[in-house]
């Protein structure tokens, strides 16, 4: 039986974990600042730091117990568990954390909550007013993370069935992208003078990444719960797959336009990461260079896919996150390693996989559309071709991200 009992190293590992995940969302918010317009700079910013306090206070008055209290049903936790912070103390809890305090697992899960919806915003750049994303942000916080995040690590029915995903590879990941795929679809494209997002800071972006890569080895990592075997193992395979998919993204774009841009670099690493999140700790570090490889080459085509549709997926989400999280969530079911994490490689667990990401992907694609639909018929949420033009920074913030 596991002992509860606090181990101080633990504890000070998962407090560095938390603070490293907290770290990733205004690094993704200098990685979507940088590349988007230099007139939208400061709005899509805002998006990311605003979900701090927002999906916080989400967070304590029932959002965790939604997520983490007494399952029903396998459907959703119990609002009353921990509602307002009760019963979150500084005890181990045995479920959520054998040896550190449960306040602490409650801050590390909220850091993931917080950075979901943010990771969004890159897909509908421009595209909804304060309102607009101030609702999404509320609404789908509690309608589709909430759930997913029970049925995968609450004891849900995914979690029943032996579905696994270690860090949110579909928690996340497959969520904000497949539900950023709808909003493009409710949301349409802008009307552009040049095709795509012109990025107006790519040092800006580089930062942001380089945060990005700090804070992920907290956010796989953080998913052992302790300083231990499995946290090493998480984070191994985190530096792994995001140099093994930075190269072949490399090699791919070469190969495919005879050059090799510094977003390429940026790109690829991200998809990598997004790539290994829910593998990072089943899989051994060998099969990391694998997951790497099919990284860079899968996220690559879900990018070209979606350019020649003519999505106008701003940031690309869909094909970096949504694609990497969703490709990665299978792939445990053909590395994963039994002896690193009690899970093993089999037709079985990959159909377990397969289904139940495809499963994640479609109810998070399917009410974010009616979600948005809702909204675009009830309220104002879009901004006007117009002040599009003129800039959202200006218009809706009154401020400017670089003085004239």
């Amino acid at each position: 039986m596991t002992q509860v009992v606090l181990n101080n190293g633990d504890t000070a590992f998962m407090m560095l974990c938390t603070a490293m995940v907290c770290l990733m969302t205004p690094g993704l918010a200098f990685f979507y600042g940088g590349l988007a317009r230099k007139r939208s700079i400061l709005i899509i910013m805002m998006q990311s730091f605003i979900s701090m306090g927002i999906v916080t206070l989400i967070w304590i008055f029932g959002g965790f117990g939604l997520a983490f209290g007494q399952d029903h049903g396998g459907i959703i936790g119990n609002i009353k568990d921990y509602f307002a912070l009760a019963n979150v103390d500084l005890n181990p809890n045995i479920l959520h954390g054998a040896t550190i305090p449960f306040a602490l697992f409650f801050a590390f899960q909220l850091m993931f909550c917080v950075i979901t919806v943010p990771l969004m915003t890159g897909a509908f750049a421009e595209r909804l007013n304060i309102k607009g994303y101030l609702l999404l942000l509320i609404f789908w916080t509690i309608l589709i993370y909430l759930p997913v995040c029970h049925w995968v690590w609450g004891n849900g029915f995914l979690e029943k069935m032996g579905f696994v995903d270690f860090a949110g590879g579909a928690v996340i990941h497959t969520t904000a992208g497949f539900g950023a795929l709808a909003s493009i679809f409710v949301l349409g494209n802008r009307t552009l003078k040049k095709k795509g997002m012109q990025p107006n800071n790519l040092m800006a972006a580089a930062i942001g990444t380089g945060l990005l890569w700090f804070g992920w080895f907290g956010f796989n990592s953080g998913g052992a719960l302790g300083a231990n075997y499995l946290a090493s193992t998480a984070f191994i395979n985190t530096i792994v797959g995001l140099a093994s998919a930075m190269v072949t993204w490399m090699i791919f774009a070469y190969i495919q336009t005879g050059k090799i841009n510094f977003l390429d670099i940026l790109t690829g690493s991200v998809a990598g990461l997004a790539t290994i999140t829910p593998c990072s700790g089943y899989i051994k570090p060998t099969s990391a260079i694998l997951v790497g490889i099919v990284a860079g080459i899968i996220c690559n085509v879900a990018v070209k896919f979606r350019e020649n549709r003519g999505w106008d997926d701003a940031l690309d989400v869909w094909g970096v996150h949504g694609i990497g999280g969703f490709t990665g969530t299978i792939l445990i079911g053909f590395f994963a390693a039994s002896n690193v994490n009690k899970v093993s490689a089999s037709m079985t667990q990959l159909g377990v996989q397969v289904g139940g990401v495809i499963f994640i992907a479609l109810y998070s694609f399917i009410l974010t559309y009616v979600m948005l639909r809702l909204f675009k018929r009830f309220f104002n949420i879009e901004p006007t071709n117009q002040e599009i033009d003129k800039g959202l920074d200006e218009y809706l913030l009154a401020e400017k991200a670089y003085m004239e």
